[in-house]
């Protein structure tokens, strides 16, 4: 007996052997601590993200305010694909007196802003 697939069998076959599109893999924030200093604040952020090369990796973080405006922005130059989690600092960042709160929120070269924000509390 000889199997016959139709057209339409066909073309769900090669559609089930395609490979899967990759999922958006955003940078994660692990951990982020904020010390006052003389010249403002210096920020410390742990992130995790599987950096795969210079093609796609987690390219810099930055400082929120409670209304969403950037305060200071951490460019990463390069990948860290052995290396994960890392931690990268920024200092001299500038808080508007009277903030309780910012926001950090971390980069992908390919996948742009991740989601949600990670939040420090300044008044501890």
């Amino acid at each position: 007996m000889r199997l016959t697939r139709t057209p339409k069998q066909w073309f769900v076959a090669a559609l089930i052997m395609l490979p899967l599109p990759a999922m958006a893999e955003i940078p994660v924030i692990e951990k982020a601590i904020a010390q006052q200093n003389g010249t403002g604040w210096t920020f410390s952020v742990t992130l995790r993200h599987p950096d795969s090369g210079w093609d796609h990796y987690a390219d810099g973080w930055e400082v929120l305010d409670e209304n969403g405006n950037s305060l200071g922005f951490r460019k990463l130059v390069h990948p860290h694909e052995n290396e994960q989690p890392f931690t990268r600092s920024l200092s001299g960042v500038q808080i508007p007196e009277g903030s309780k709160k910012v926001f950090i929120r971390a980069h992908c070269l390919v996948d742009g802003w991740g989601e949600p924000v990670y939040e420090i509390d300044l008044t501890d």
